[in-house]
């Protein structure tokens, strides 16, 4: 696994794209500063994620930005993606770990105090604070953590964290500050009238924090 930056990771949602091709947001998002960018398909079949996933792995090379598989260990498999991003009810880490292989990114959600002491047992590569505020990108998730719950998460956590749930140009600084290593964002660039804009805007918020 080589180094990677969590400072603004962008999970995609083609519902949100404004009838806008993945590849041209997810790449004008790019240009703009993201730094990573995990695929989420929840309502699709098995080929159509498949096929999103070699097209945006094709798109993201040339930026050496890694391509993050949400949830689908076999997707992330058969793309040669550079990660997998597992959740607390998806496949066990461990299992995860060995069929992907220890030079792959592994992220893993944290929704409580406790998921995040128990992550501190595994070798993940970073975690997911989720959520920090209420979304509507999401259906499944846990009361949100707030920005409270994002600084106990981050003092007790070895491991580098992004957050996400809720988060736009207003409170992103604030997540910073409360101890995150990054964001990550779903409609605040899917949705944006230009995704370019978006994310130089939200990187120079993040960028400005982290220094």
């Amino acid at each position: 696994m080589g180094p990677f930056d969590l400072s603004l990771y962008l999970v995609t949602d083609r519902s949100l794209s404004l009838g806008r091709p993945l590849e041209y947001v997810v790449e004008e998002a790019v240009k703009g500063g993201v730094s990573m960018v995990q695929l989420r398909e929840k309502n699709c079949s098995s080929n159509e994620f498949y096929q999103q996933a070699v097209l945006l792995k094709k798109c993201l090379e040339p930026y050496r930005i890694p391509l993050i598989i949400n949830d689908r260990l076999d997707i992330a498999l058969a793309c040669d993606a550079d990660g997998l991003h597992i959740g607390q009810h998806d496949l066990p880490y461990p299992v995860a770990r060995k069929l992907f292989g220890k030079d792959k990114i592994i992220g893993l959600s944290v929704e409580s105090i406790q998921d995040a002491f128990n992550a501190n047992d595994l070798d993940v590569d970073y975690i997911g604070i989720s959520p920090v505020f209420d979304t509507q990108t999401k259906t499944d998730i846990v009361f949100p953590l707030g920005l409270e719950g994002v600084r106990e998460i981050s003092k007790i956590s070895r491991h580098p964290s992004v957050a996400i749930g809720g988060i736009n140009k207003i409170n992103a600084a604030e997540v910073i500050n409360a101890g995150a290593d990054g964001i990550s964002v779903v409609s605040a660039i899917m949705s944006a009238e230009s995704p370019r804009e978006a994310a130089s805007e939200l990187r120079r918020i993040v960028d400005s924090r982290l220094l």
